[in-house]
């Protein structure tokens, strides 16, 4: 039962890994943390797959954030250990998803509030139901986000923008959440899926090779100087430069044909 807690499912080239603690609005457990990451190093070794939807189960949440009776067990237990079982994991989390090769889209079809909301940052790309509602509610139970919020909010949305949400604890709706660049768009609820399963594929027709290349320099660039971003870039396409991608896609637009990428 353990592997449920996130399923996975394949449609063609996109993975879909779905929360799935409905009852619990999808609050993330250390095991389920541990699965996510685990699919998300399956995956990445699957040449079969070129992309990653990330969702929530049922019709009320994404994720309402951490386990707050296990994490509060840890803190009970002392700041090393609820470091280590908590904060480091949820970053690692975080991180992953933000740094992986492949492009992850978060669908949020509900509440994302706390690990939730940090989940859909570190995504590269984002669609949310209308239904969706946000938060950074830890302030509430008197701690600091955990899970990279305090760090990607701010990148996403601006300092004091983001300062008025971790400080107040306020939620807020998809639109507001477009508007300070968390989410791309927002959809019907019912639409929610295929919006981001037709984003996926409108990725998923490029080169696999340079979609890499691209999140790399900008994960890697965005918290660089200018300069040095500018040498990731360089670095990133002369490493493209080689590819028979690079070959196939100049060939097909000087021929006019679509072009059939290999990921070689």
């Amino acid at each position: 039962m353990e592997n449920d807690i996130v399923r996975f499912e394949q449609r063609e080239r996109i993975a879909i890994l779905t929360l799935n603690r409905p009852a619990k609005l999808n609050a993330i457990t250390y095991a389920m943390n541990d699965r996510l990451l685990a699919l998300l190093d399956r995956i990445e070794a699957d040449a079969t797959i070129g992309a990653v939807i990330v969702t929530g189960a049922g019709e009320r949440a994404f994720s309402a954030g951490g386990d707050i009776p296990e994490f509060t067990l840890s803190i009970k237990r002392g700041a090393d250990e609820a470091v280590r079982d908590f904060c480091r994991r949820g970053q690692a989390m975080t991180a992953r998803i933000e740094a992986f090769s492949k492009p992850v889209i978060a669908a949020v079809n509900g509440i994302a509030y706390g690990g939730g909301c940090e989940i859909t940052e570190a995504a590269h790309l984002a669609v949310a139901s209308e239904r969706a509602v946000f938060a950074k509610p830890e302030i509430n139970i008197g701690i600091p986000p955990t899970f990279g919020g305090t760090q990607r909010l701010p990148r996403l949305a601006g300092r004091k923008r983001a300062l008025e949400l971790l400080l107040t604890g306020e939620s807020f709706g998809p639109e507001r959440a477009v508007e300070l660049g968390l989410v791309n768009t927002v959809v019907p609820h019912a639409a929610l899926l295929p919006e981001a399963i037709d984003l996926a594929n409108r990725v998923l027709r490029h080169s696999p090779l340079a979609a890499s290349r691209i999140l790399h320099a900008v994960t890697r660039g965005i918290n660089v100087t200018i300069a040095e971003g500018l040498l990731i870039e360089r670095e990133q396409f002369a490493r493209m430069c080689m590819t028979q991608d690079v070959v196939e896609g100049l060939d097909a637009w000087i021929e006019r044909r679509r072009p059939n990428y290999t990921g070689r």
